[in-house]
């Protein structure tokens, strides 16, 4: 318990004000909503195909699927409209291996960016420049940098299928009771894809942020001097020279302290007093008794 105090009151929260902390908050919380819409979704429309009598009528023929998107595995039922039994329909694609990647890019960063921000926080030495904590994670940031990028296109590209796959125009076309004559087939209603699609945006943000967050994790590891940092007390004075030196405060050549042509230094005065000094000097300045002599 009482390490666990001594970690707490050692803790730089001042971090999270810093724009390395900061992004590494908004990347936690980014990555949240790009697996969770994309890994949380389950979507679903309704047909209606309606046969010529004395054929048993569907009016209404749910579709459902859902994440990993393995739609050739997806079926519903619908009549023949010929007397029979009812017939199977599967719908066309495998999206899966998209769908799961781009969910697996977002549980790791997930994960490694509060791991990374409680390393800023409760371990600032560790994240000296120099270090090998800022390296790994600057490592880290980009090749998570890097898998957004392709998981996000990989998944763009993939939704658009999704989206054609599921399309109720589509699905009804393989329906074969809808071929037959006087056969009414139509579509009550598409899928909703609102979280798919903000699950893209999403991941394509996920991008800019740690695209970004790559240069203030490389100004960590001191490479190239850019992470120098001043050493503690500030930068050292220069030692003042002895006294009377030159170019110095008290004494020197033209300084305020006894120097030429300065207050307390030589200054010959030709209108007060000539040569030497105001008082017991000659010129000028000369006691009364001594003129009286002459």
């Amino acid at each position: 318990m009482e390490a666990l105090n001594q970690l707490v009151a050692g803790a730089q929260f001042r971090v999270v004000k810093e724009p390395l902390g900061f992004l590494k908050l908004l990347e936690w919380l980014f990555s949240i909503f790009a697996f969770a819409t994309c890994g949380g979704y389950s979507g679903s429309f309704r047909l209606s195909v309606e046969c010529a009598p004395p054929n048993r009528s569907a009016p209404a023929v749910p579709v459902t699927f859902a994440y990993p998107f393995r739609l050739h595995q997806v079926y519903f039922e619908a009549p023949s409209c010929g007397g029979g039994p009812p017939e199977r329909v599967f719908l066309v694609g495998d999206y899966s291996s998209a769908a799961q990647f781009f969910v697996t890019v977002g549980v790791g960063a997930f994960l490694y960016a509060p791991a990374a921000l409680g390393g800023y926080l409760f371990l600032p030495h560790a994240y000296r420049p120099g270090g090998r904590a800022p390296r790994i994670d600057l490592g880290v940031t980009g090749a998570l940098a890097f898998l957004w990028l392709v998981s996000s296109c990989a998944w763009a590209a993939a939704l658009a299928d999704v989206k054609a796959a599921t399309a109720p125009a589509g699905v009804l076309a393989q329906v074969g009771g809808c071929q037959r004559p006087g056969v009414r087939c139509r579509a009550q209603g598409g899928p909703h894809t609102s979280g798919l699609n903000t699950s893209v945006v999403f991941g394509f943000l996920n991008l800019v942020l740690w695209t970004g967050n790559i240069w203030f994790v490389f100004k960590e590891t001191g490479w190239g001097g850019l992470g120098a940092r001043a050493p503690p007390g500030g930068v050292p004075e220069k030692a003042p020279a002895p006294e009377g030196g030159y170019g110095q405060p008290e004494g020197g050549y033209g300084q305020p302290g006894g120097g030429y042509g300065q207050p307390g230094g030589y200054q010959p005065d030709y209108g007060q007093g000539g040569y030497g000094p105001p008082e017991g000097g000659y010129g000028q300045g000369a006691p009364t008794s001594f003129a009286n002599q002459m």
